[in-house]
């Protein structure tokens, strides 16, 4: 007896997103790199995190459980009076001092991140001016001699450590760092994207009317290139007010000048014009090839195939050879000839 064979077979695994078979191609080139893809992954955890910075780098609790009430400091401003009572005056609570501590150790908990700095929290116990070293090179005596009670302090514990130290303002590295990675990554990638859609719309437009638009807007495009981009940036931040969008703006007057241009310094009008007529050439060629004479169509002169107008060899069984050499056709056009044959 023979066993039955089972004819399923397991289902194809289908990859998470569809690539072309190019993109998947260069994928795996980029994975054969082992440096190049470990720090891409890298790089994503990290600014994956860093989106959350204010739950990693806060002077603010995530969580606190306050006389039976739960709040989120690091989302809602909340009064020193709210906590205090009447002893809290400030509208907004500087959750560093000693009190606030005491008063949620009496009354709750509380969650802290990890790093208890904002990127603009002023350290107002460094052992030395500022700029100070990272608190882990320091013995605990040098370390909170700034505090109170100095090491038996109860604010001088692990959270309140600066990690990397401080700048010369007192304030903490490792937070500022945390949210300088963050927006520095945004502000790229928000820029790029503007570009791309400023640049390709100038691109298309200048492909789509051709003729005098695309003339005068490629005379526009090179002496908008040859401006001193340094100097102009220079003036107008000085100008305006700084602040995240205004230099978006203003990095964007000439970052968008790079998308139109297209490889090989072919604008994308050019281009666009270029895809138009070769397209519009293919729907005018016919499909049928230029009819050769009937011995050569019919196979029947094996010393001379049918050839292409674009010098393809037309026979049958070489339609699909990459132009062979002329030996090469002789000997296999003579294997496909029949007894007989005229």
């Amino acid at each position: 007896m023979t066993a039955a064979v089972s004819t399923d077979t397991a289902p194809a695994r289908r990859p998470w997103i569809n690539l072309s078979p190019l993109n998947q191609r260069r994928w795996q080139n980029f994975k054969a790199n082992k440096r190049g893809y470990w720090s891409l992954w890298i790089f994503l955890v990290l600014f994956v995190l860093s989106l959350f910075a204010e739950f990693l780098a806060n002077d603010r609790p995530i969580l606190v459980w306050f006389k039976g009430g739960l709040y989120s400091p690091v989302m809602t401003d909340y009064p020193e009076e709210h906590w205090l009572g009447e002893d809290g005056f400030l509208a907004q609570t500087d959750y560093k001092i000693i009190e606030i501590e005491e008063a949620f150790a009496e009354n709750g908990w509380a969650i802290w991140p990890p790093v208890r700095y904002s990127y603009r929290t002023v350290h107002n116990q460094v052992p030395e001016p500022a700029p100070s070293a990272p608190s882990w090179l320091y013995d605990k005596e040098t370390r909170c001699q700034g505090y109170a009670l100095g090491a038996e302090d109860p604010a001088c514990h692990l959270g309140n450590w600066n990690w990397l130290g401080t700048d010369d303002q007192a304030r903490d590295v490792l937070a500022r760092v945390i949210y300088g990675f963050r927006i520095s990554v945004l502000f790229g990638l928000i820029l790029t994207l503007l570009s791309a859609v400023v640049g390709v719309t100038a691109g298309a437009i200048q492909g789509y009317f051709g003729g005098w638009t695309d003339l005068l807007f490629q005379r526009f495009i090179e002496i908008w290139s040859s401006l001193p981009v340094l100097y102009i940036l220079l003036i107008i931040a000085a100008i305006l007010p700084p602040g995240f969008w205004i230099l978006l703006g203003i990095m964007l007057l000439f970052s968008w000048v790079g998308f139109v241009g297209g490889a090989g310094g072919i604008s994308a009008g050019a281009q666009f014009r270029i895809r138009q007529r070769g397209a519009r050439a293919r729907r005018r060629q016919p499909h049928d090839h230029l009819q050769a004479p009937a011995a050569q169509r019919h196979g029947g002169d094996a010393d001379l195939p049918a050839v292409h107008p674009q010098r393809i060899d037309h026979h049958a069984d070489l339609a699909r050879l990459p132009r062979p050499r002329p030996a090469a056709r002789l000997r296999l056009a003579g294997r496909t000839a029949r007894p007989g044959q005229e």
